[in-house]
């Protein structure tokens, strides 16, 4: 086993905050890894940040009608600051976008293609004319041939959930456009994965049949006994890292060939800042890599990157791929296009300072090996039976009946006592269970040694035996004092906050890993602790409701055929209807208002008089453009001056999604002004 550690995360997309799913399925389990590892002595580089290239960027950013960079940037600090806020010990959260990123992974496509390790193809690719530019497969939509919904994207149909390619859709059309795209042949380049099928065979499928999760191994396997073929390494986009060859203007990497390369990257920023070399952590077989994924990530991880790395010649191949399979929220998928999901910085606004019960409640959780569900009833049994009934008042008991008896003063103790071992124990089970990538269990086992002190001080009794057996006494709190500074230990990675209260609690520093798993005294008799505090705190129901409340809340906007719409104002009766007084109209005249950006002045034929009406859509209008418009105006609209204009009126007009304004008019263009609406 290495004593150098590289470990990685799966780097979020910055199109969107992370989720309890993406917590209990990558980061959590990561960052207690990492930390044991530290704990144990190993040199530790743990990595990660954000992925801030591919097409959910782009088309995230053009719903809200901002720049990709503007996507990344808002996304990147949500997630790095959540990360922190959970005390996601990652050594350097980088990103994508960094210069070093893309001169790393320009620099490791050109070895690649120095080496001749890829072939060029000419292929047929959907292109818009209109937006002069190749379209991603999400950017293609049309209707999926397997059940009809007109709304499936070029490589996936939501409602059926069938994967597609964009030639499989009918009748399909541009997002950028809406126009019908035509074909276009493109150049890019492939890496001819079937190449690296005798090599994967050999590596994963015969070398860690044995040490690889099942869900891990069945999946590479699946993939292999299909047979692999060429992919794509670049892609017709004008978002992402530039492809380092003349003649590829207007084409970058795959997102899935530059991501994982943000590892190498990453891992160049922080030894630059730490006077390491990089080289060890990527590069040297005294290194053990490992990568914490969710499932849907394995063929990247386990099939593309490796036979990347096999390519170039210099770099190791993981030691393990602990892949997570998915959680899921209140028995049903998280979804983040649903808004189905507890988002981390959320959960950090609404339980200030309760950090590690999330982290627990997750853990205990964690979809190892198979799809798991997260309740918040589930999470409030956990807080309040697991951390507050069993852990926190088996500290309390210690720390109060010490200051109560003895000042504070850790009383004279036997340190054979047989006790004691169910310390070593304890650590030595957590250790062999974190090392197998078995947090459900690690958990579990840090959990018996909180029961074990508990039963023990029910046994002994020291408040009663203080009276007429004051060595026992002793003896018992000794035990007592010695579990629960072990537990203040061995808690560290799974609950960093509560640890580090606790450590303070006992006046005591962090020790080594190895220490609690061979000594028999952790707290030397006559030492002073500090005062006691507590650990938890109750989570009530109400609080738990407000969070169903909030997923209902949920649900019920989802039923909306438009998600977007706002809800409906307050109900009017018949009499205040027959109040509003619509007509047909024409727009004679128009002309921007002096210093007002979104104002027009517009003179209106209403067919009862010709008014004057002013109206702020000068940023979806131009004054040319809406001279001879048809529209509808609310004629009664007692006048009011803006801008020193009486406007006698208002123009009835909706928002489209790209947020510009569009003009309710009547279907038929030949409707004589001044006929009313109703």
């Amino acid at each position: 086993m290495s004593n150098r550690k590289m470990i990685t995360a799966a780097l979020p997309y910055a199109n969107g905050p992370v989720h309890i799913g993406h917590l209990a399925g990558v980061y959590i389990p990561a960052d207690v890894y990492a930390r044991f590892q530290r704990r144990s002595g190993k040199d530790v580089a743990f990595i990660c940040g954000s992925d801030e290239h591919g097409i959910p960027i782009t088309i995230r950013a053009k719903k809200e009608g901002v720049t990709p960079q503007d996507i990344v940037d808002k996304y990147h600090e949500i997630i790095k600051k959540s990360f922190s806020d959970l005390g996601i010990s990652f050594d350097e959260y980088s990103r994508t976008t960094s210069k070093n990123h893309y001169e790393t992974s320009q620099d490791f496509f050109k070895v690649l293609y120095e080496k001749g390790k890829f072939t060029e193809e000419i292929s047929e690719q959907y292109f818009d004319e209109q937006a002069g530019e190749f379209l991603a497969d999400r950017y293609i939509v049309g209707t999926c041939p397997n059940c009809g919904n007109e709304n499936a994207y070029g490589d996936q149909c939501e409602k059926c959930g069938s994967t597609l390619s964009p030639s499989e859709l009918i009748n399909p059309k541009s997002m950028l456009s809406g126009n019908v795209p035509i074909l276009k042949e493109t150049k890019n380049w492939y890496l001819p994965l079937n190449e690296y099928e005798d090599f994967l065979n050999e590596w994963i499928i015969e070398g860690h049949k044995d040490d690889w999760k099942p869900n891990v191994y069945g999946q590479v396997k699946s993939w292999l006994n299909d047979g692999l073929k060429p992919r794509a390494m670049t892609r017709d986009l004008n978002w992402g890292v530039p492809v380092p060859l003349p003649g590829a203007e207007g084409k970058v990497l795959y997102v899935w060939f530059d991501a994982p390369i943000g590892y190498i990257s990453f891992t160049k920023e922080w030894a630059a800042k730490n006077g390491k070399d990089w080289k060890d952590y990527w590069q040297s077989e005294s290194s053990d890599l490992v990568h914490f994924i969710g499932k849907d990530n394995i063929v990247f991880h386990c099939i593309i990157f490796p036979s990347m790395m096999k390519a170039h010649g210099d770099y190791i191949m993981p030691k393990n791929v602990p892949a997570f399979e998915f959680l899921n929220l209140e028995n049903d998928k998280i979804s983040t296009s649903r808004n189905w999901a507890v988002w981390a910085h959320e959960y950090v606004e609404d339980f200030p300072g309760q950090q590690d019960v999330l982290r627990y409640a997750l853990l205990s959780s964690a979809p190892e090996t198979k799809d798991n569900n997260f309740t918040w009833k589930d999470f409030q049994t956990k807080n309040n039976s697991e951390l507050v009934g069993i852990f926190g008042n088996f500290i309390n008991r210690v720390a109060v009946l010490i200051h109560k008896y003895y000042d504070g003063i850790v009383p004279q103790g036997d340190a054979n006592s047989p006790e004691l071992m169910e310390i070593n124990k304890a650590a030595k089970e957590i250790s062999g269970f974190l090392e197998n990538y078995e947090f459900r269990n690690s958990l579990t086992a840090l959990m018996n040694l909180a029961r074990f002190g508990n039963q023990y001080l029910q046994t002994e009794e020291p408040w009663k035996t203080i009276k007429d057996n004051p060595e026992k006494a002793a003896q018992s709190l000794f035990v007592g004092a010695q579990i629960a500074v072990a537990l203040a230990q061995l808690c560290e990675p799974f609950m960093p906050f509560s640890s580090e209260k606790l450590l303070n609690m006992f006046n005591i520093q962090k020790s080594d890993w190895n220490d609690v798993e061979t000594k028999s005294v952790l707290i030397e008799t006559g030492h002073k602790i500090n005062e006691s505090s507590l650990l938890f705190s109750k989570i009530e129901d109400n609080v738990i409701e407000a969070q169903i409340q909030k997923l209902e809340d949920t649900k019920q906007n989802n039923k909306k055929t438009n998600p977007n719409a706002n809800p409906m104002k307050d109900e009017i009766t018949f009499d205040d209807f027959t109040k509003i007084d619509l007509r047909t109209a024409t727009i004679l005249e128009a002309e921007k208002v002096e210093k007002a950006d979104k104002l027009l002045k517009l003179t209106v034929d209403t067919g009862v008089d010709v008014r004057t009406v002013v109206s702020g859509i000068a940023e979806s209008f131009t004054p040319e453009e809406v001279v001879g418009k048809q529209v509808m105006i609310l004629l009664n609209l007692a006048p009011r001056k803006i801008r020193g204009i009486e406007s006698q009126g208002m123009l009835l007009l909706t928002t489209k999604p790209d947020g510009k304004l569009s003009f309710v008019t009547p279907d038929d263009s030949n409707v004589e002004n001044g006929i009313e609406i109703g």
